[in-house]
């Protein structure tokens, strides 16, 4: 059985997400009381007339505040009985959270006539951290409309190749803010920028005008010859640790060139050994 367990802020994507994953085939529940997880499962496992079912539940702060201090017990409870269980925490910064509920005009779960809008939302994160800090996978949706957040979905949980620690290779702008899902960063900012030669400026990391050019510097194929050497060394004991999920983020100025090629490169050279190896441009999406 496969369990994936969808948590986050009010109006972080959490509906879009269970929609995503019924649509992949899973059956989805809605504001589940934690505190039910244990027996859902059983039932699951006892019901089902598949042989691997697939579930996916959300759970939220309109759960009570004693299920959600008891989160890790039951998520031990699950992994004790060989059920795997992945958290998937989704969030966004609290501006973009602010704006999506003025603009919807619903009702935060946890405003009262006491309790503001702002209050309501940073409350909410101190509510959720016992499955923060045990969450597998955290997205940053605050830049994400919903087609891009079920492709993250797809790529992150669903399109894995081979069981194990799901690594992504994944390009990124500073100018555009880091990544928060991130484990690794590495900035290479240093390195000649493309963007300055008119005729390199409307290409991308992945168009052979670029590759041809980077490829041809010194001081980039030393800056890719040594980040490929910690990733080849450090990875595999990420993956020894029972991570389910580990982002390396490579960002440059843009997120166009620069990363976006090293972050292609190593990719296709992790793959051989690491097996589960994906690779994102964020601000190319």
């Amino acid at each position: 059985m496969r369990l994936i367990i969808v948590s986050g802020r009010s109006g972080s994507g959490k509906s879009t997400a269970l929609d995503a994953l019924e649509d992949s085939g899973y059956y989805c529940i809605d504001n589940m009381p934690a505190g039910l997880l244990p027996d859902v499962a059983e039932r699951v496992l006892i019901e089902s007339e598949l042989v691997q079912p697939n579930v996916a539940v959300s759970i939220d702060a309109r759960n009570l505040p004693s299920h959600l201090q008891r989160f890790p017990e039951l998520l031990a409870e699950l992994r004790s009985r060989n059920i795997r269980c992945d958290v998937v925490y989704l969030d966004a910064d609290e501006e973009s959270l602010h704006k999506r509920f003025s603009e919807t005009r619903r009702r935060h779960p946890l405003t009262t006539d006491s309790r503001s809008l702002s209050e309501a939302i940073r409350d909410e994160a101190l509510l959720l951290a016992p499955i923060i800090d045990l969450a597998d996978l955290t997205i940053d949706t605050t830049a994400l409309n919903l087609y891009q957040l079920r492709d993250i979905l797809k790529l992150r949980l669903l399109d894995q190749p081979e069981p194990g620690t799901a690594f992504l290779l994944e390009s990124f702008g500073f100018k555009r803010g880091m990544p928060i899902d991130a484990d690794v960063v590495f900035d290479v900012r240093c390195l000649p920028n493309p963007y300055w030669k008119a005729d390199l400026r409307d290409y991308s990391g992945l168009d052979q005008p670029i590759i041809d050019y980077l490829s041809g510097l010194p001081d980039v194929e030393e800056m890719y010859q040594d980040i490929l050497a910690y990733l080849s060394k450090w990875l595999p004991r990420f993956a020894a640790s029972n991570r389910s999920y580990v982002t390396v983020a490579i960002g440059c100025t843009g997120g166009h060139h620069r990363s976006v090629y090293l972050a292609n490169r190593l990719g296709q050279a992790l793959k051989p050994s690491l097996k589960n190896v994906q690779t994102r441009h964020r601000d190319l999406d």
